[in-house]
């Protein structure tokens, strides 16, 4: 039995939930597969997949075995391309979680740049704004939004969101414009919460004019924790928003948000990418961040702190 093999039928077997799919992935037939996964076990003597006429469902031991077996390959496969004589360009599987909006509006749209240069990197994209567990659920890197309270990740600032203050035309023909940012608080007012994924409660917001300083919170009728769905309340007119500006631009431009407030500054939200500490960045992690970085430079660079 070549162990190699087996372990990438393994692994093949659990992603595709089928020996059918995965030996055409592989390129073998199916009772090779078959073969190598039923050697593999006997070789651990651990039944690694529970196999129906239907599906296949790995098992504990079989999980906990696909979590280890999945980084032994991709550090394989980072030790062929990262020798100083290799010709081959980056090539593997990602696993990447970025924020819903950021993933809709910037990140995915860019990408067949990315595999223009990159033809053999392979991303497992999630998106979400909740808190991930990297190496439970063996994600690469992460790309969020505010300051990161775990210290134990690497992570690299790449940009820096400016944000603005907005509602929908219709939310201002029943409410009127307020004329200060503490109306937020009072009755007549409403704003949409963004439950933050560390909290599951919605944060003030500081903002500053002249000297004046104040943190504005706002009431609220919804609060939700995706940025799709939050910018999807404020379009319906369900509240004030505060949205970065690659968000808000194009719903500007057509009439579907108004800017509030543009006498008044609110602090930008800086952008890391995070990844675990490892040994080595690997090759195709070290590509994608520096890809990323350069998408963001064009649509919020970081700010020299410096600066007056």
């Amino acid at each position: 039995m070549d162990r190699f093999d087996a372990m990438q039928a393994f692994v093949r077997v659990v992603e595709a939930g089928s020996f059918t799919k995965a030996a055409e992935t592989l390129h073998m037939s199916k009772t090779t597969v078959t073969q190598l996964v039923q050697q593999l076990e006997a070789r651990l003597r651990v039944r690694l997949l529970n196999r129906t006429t239907r599906k296949v469902n790995v098992t504990a031991d079989g999980a906990a075995y696909y979590e280890r077996v999945i980084r032994l390959l991709a550090d394989m496969d980072d030790a062929e391309t990262s020798l100083a004589g290799a010709q081959t360009l980056p090539r593997g599987r990602l696993r990447v979680d970025v924020p819903s909006p950021l993933a809709a509006m910037i990140l995915v749209p860019a990408l067949p740049a990315f595999y223009a240069r990159y033809p053999d990197i392979q991303i497992d994209l999630g998106v979400s704004d909740r808190i991930v567990d990297m190496l439970d659920e063996n994600v690469d890197c992460v790309v969020r939004g505010g300051e990161l309270v775990d210290q134990s990740l690497v992570a690299r600032r790449i940009g820096d969101l400016a944000l603005g203050i907005f509602a929908a035309p219709g939310y201002l023909a029943r409410h009127g414009p307020p004329d200060h940012p503490q109306a937020l608080e009072d009755s007549l007012h409403r704003v949409v919460g963004f439950l933050w994924a560390r909290t599951r409660k919605p944060m003030p917001y500081a903002m500053h004019r002249r000297g004046e300083r104040l943190q504005v919170k706002g009431r609220y009728a919804l609060a939700v924790d995706d940025g799709n769905a939050y910018l999807a309340a404020g379009l319906a007119g369900l509240g004030v928003l505060w949205l970065p500006r690659y968000m808000s631009r194009p719903y500007e431009a057509q009439g579907q948000l108004v800017p509030l407030f543009e006498d008044w500054r609110i602090d930008p939200m800086p952008l890391y990418l995070a990844y675990p500490p490892n040994r080595h960045l690997s090759a195709k992690l070290r590509v994608f961040i520096e890809w990323v970085a350069e998408l963001m430079a064009l649509h919020a660079p970081v700010i020299n702190r410096h600066d007056p």
